[in-house]
């Protein structure tokens, strides 16, 4: 593996949006294997741990590229914004409206008379949200429209949030 700090380069990918999730698994597979520190044990300290350093930058670059959120930040990043930025918030006042509707929504699931439907439709409409936003990106990113895609990941930081907080919700209540 060539000393990239490029997450793309690292599994021989093109720097784009769309991800090949297969080929991305596989070539993740091949480096572990190639560069997993057991496999340097026998080697000399700098040798070990700059296999640990190469396991270490593999997993991260793999976790950033599979995960849609973490791979437009990643994007936006590569292009010059700080995309990981918590305090960014979209100013599309439509959008938030909604927002708060689906959070009130999910609030009230809890004290429904079926909770567990309840979320699962509110999941449906947060995952279709979370799907649209992230399309969304995908055309303002190959537009080279970088400032627009800022905006739209605010967006999907909102969205994964309700996908995630959803998630965790039901999983509290079939534990009940």
């Amino acid at each position: 593996m060539h000393r990239s700090h490029n997450f793309f380069e690292i599994f021989s990918l093109a720097q784009s949006w769309e991800v090949d999730i297969d080929q991305l698994d596989l070539r993740f597979r091949n480096l572990q294997q190639e560069f997993h520190p057991d496999r340097y044990a026998s080697k000399s300290d700098f040798e070990q741990r700059l296999a640990m350093q190469t396991a270490a930058t593999i997993n991260q670059a793999y976790q950033t590229l599979k995960n849609p959120l973490l791979r437009a930040q990643y994007l936006l990043k590569l292009e010059g914004f700080d995309a990981n930025q918590e305090t960014h918030i979209t100013a599309d006042s439509q959008f938030l409206m909604n927002q708060m509707l689906l959070r009130e929504a999910l609030s009230e699931a809890k004290f429904s008379e079926d909770p567990l439907k309840a979320l699962a439709s509110l999941s449906i409409e947060a995952l279709e949200n979370t799907a649209a936003l992230q399309s969304e990106f995908a055309q303002q990113y190959r537009a080279n429209a970088y400032n627009k895609a800022f905006d739209t990941l605010a967006k999907m930081q909102f969205a994964s949030k309700l996908v995630n907080d959803i998630a965790q919700l039901e999983a509290q209540l079939e534990d009940l």
